[in-house]
């Protein structure tokens, strides 16, 4: 049985992926695919860059808005939807448009990843939670790293949810966490579309969003989220902005602070993301999006790509 075609469309955050993505759907008969962790959560849109109402409205969107931000979505289950999400797009004789900067997800479901099958221990995670807690999430991502490097430098400083289940899995079974993902043949045809921008426009690009974020009421619709009884300590609540707008919230940082580590962290985020998908890369065909004819010419090679055979 053939393999199902798949065009996956990477680059780091603000780099332009969004926009690209639905226009090249629209064209296409495509449907997009959000591969992209902070986007699963109801009610956290504007901190998240998530697509506007109008965006979501020109071609069919998926995993988007689709738990709560007190639910955890692991691993597994997100490789399983995906999945089917993209043999139904297939079904409706459509093209399936992967999109996002979240490479552990991005490579669970286009790798074909096996996620550690370990079942949850609940007294080791309360364990560990009180270590968070007494020593803080910068002790407990450095026992990590002591543990096994390569998963720690996939795992954000900040998602101690992730850091927690990596060390639970390392103790549990005695074996690194980053060598239990498992990965096979990827379960598709795929053509890799990455976009890309000199690192000082990207950053400009950056802070001019942070800037938006906050003019659209990214406070508020933290304050909001809180008033909802959603408690500042949860998971979701550790993305870039919304720990920073706890603060504001809560009167220990001005806005003008919040928005200058919003800047550094995600300078930082930006550089993690470079190292799923690099350059040199040579499945990856690069663009900068601000190229003369950028749509046509990647309309082009995907559908001579799908005329030979090759996607």
């Amino acid at each position: 049985m053939p393999k199902l075609s798949v065009v996956l469309i990477v680059g780091p955050t603000a780099v332009g992926k969004t926009e690209l993505a639905i226009r090249l759907a629209e064209k296409m008969q495509g449907e997009i695919v959000s591969v992209d962790s902070r986007l699963f959560y109801r009610g956290m849109d504007i901190g998240t860059a998530k697509p506007s109402k109008e965006e979501l409205a020109h071609v069919p969107h998926h995993l988007i808005d689709i738990v709560n931000p007190d639910e955890t979505l692991s691993l597994a289950v997100f490789q399983q939807m995906a999945q089917d999400i993209i043999a139904g797009i297939h079904t409706r004789g459509r093209l399936p448009f992967l999109v996002g900067g979240t490479g552990q997800y991005i490579r669970a479901v286009t790798q074909g990843w096996s996620p550690p099958g370990v079942t949850p221990n609940e007294r080791m995670r309360d364990e560990l939670e009180r270590l968070n807690q007494e020593k803080g999430k910068e002790w407990l991502h450095d026992k990590l790293k002591i543990l096994d490097p390569e998963a720690a430098q996939a795992i954000d400083l900040r998602n101690v949810r992730r850091t927690i289940r990596a060390l639970e899995v390392i103790f549990t079974t005695g074996r690194r966490f980053s060598e239990q993902r498992g990965s096979g043949d990827s379960p598709y045809q795929l053509m890799t579309i990455g976009l890309t921008r000199p690192r000082e426009e990207l950053y400009q690009r950056v802070d001019e969003r942070i800037d938006k974020m906050f003019s659209n009421g990214l406070v508020d619709e933290v304050k909001g989220l809180l008033a909802r009884g959603y408690s500042p300590t949860l998971p979701s609540m550790s993305a870039i902005g919304y720990r920073e707008c706890v603060s504001v919230a809560q009167g220990s940082m001005t806005v003008e602070q919040a928005k200058v580590e919003m800047r550094r962290i995600t300078r930082i985020f930006v550089r993690r993301q470079s190292n799923w998908f690099k350059e040199s890369d040579p499945s990856i065909h690069w663009f900068h999006p601000a190229s003369e004819n950028l749509l046509n010419e990647i309309e082009t090679l995907i559908r001579n790509s799908i005329k030979n055979g090759v996607l």
